[in-house]
């Protein structure tokens, strides 16, 4: 699905990531862990052309997508859910969903797109006309994600979708991640809870310094060093 090779990028000259390598297949939920700093946000970034690529290629179902503009990347396939939800906070529920729809121009697919995600998010259906700013942070969360989905999305990017929420809301967000999975859209996620992330991913990085320090499956979680590093030696807390 999304293969990146060699990647050195960053912001204003700086170098954030260094040599990379990445792959994420179609249908896969692919997580990004790591501490503050090393790098992960700057590779979604990096994706969809918002941060500087100084070497390197990212290819997307083998076409070099290296150079191209977000609006492209999002007619190709590609949405992103940033981090800290980032909704029209003085807009409509139903007004941030159509915002979703600026790269559709057959009004009617919009339209059928919207219901769509309705069918998907009942929460959102009942709550359409409310201001995004009167949700809770889960129900910003939830609205993120729609409106991302809202493209048709084949590759979901998502920075830290559990970012200020409480457990019980962060396990209905991770629950709805492995639904869209389930769907057949392929997903890069950063995710600060590392170990729900692993739980659910089908494969996990771990990044120190810009560059991927271990790659693997759920069996990374036996892994001394993530233990020692994201649980204090104690996978079970």
């Amino acid at each position: 699905m999304i293969r990146i090779q060699n990647l050195k990028a960053g912001y204003n000259g700086i170098e954030v990531l260094h040599k990379l390598n990445l792959n994420v297949g179609a249908g896969e939920i692919v997580a990004l862990i790591g501490p503050n700093g090393a790098g992960k946000s700057t590779v979604l970034k990096s994706i969809f052309s918002l941060a500087d690529i100084f070497e390197g290629k990212i290819f997307f179902k083998d076409k070099d997508i290296t150079k191209l503009k977000t609006h492209e990347l999002i007619e190709l396939g590609i949405s992103f859910v940033p981090q800290g939800r980032q909704v029209f906070a003085s807009m409509t529920v139903l007004e941030n969903l159509q915002m979703g729809t600026f790269v559709i121009t057959d009004q009617k697919v919009a339209e059928i797109n919207i219901n769509d995600v309705f069918k998907k998010f009942p929460i959102l259906k009942s709550k359409q006309g409310e201001l995004a700013g009167n949700l809770s942070g889960g129900q910003q969360q939830l609205l993120a994600i729609a409106r991302a989905l809202i493209q048709n999305p084949q590759l979901l990017l998502m920075d830290e979708p559990s970012l200020g929420l409480d457990p019980k809301t962060m396990k209905e967000i991770f629950a709805k991640i492995e639904e869209i999975r389930n769907e057949g859209i392929a997903i890069l996620m950063v995710e600060q809870n590392a170990k729900q992330a692993i739980e659910i991913a089908d494969r996990t990085y771990v990044l120190e310094s810009g560059e991927v320090a271990l790659e693997g499956g759920k069996e990374i979680l036996e892994n001394t060093k993530i233990k020692d590093i994201y649980f204090g030696g104690d996978i079970a807390v």
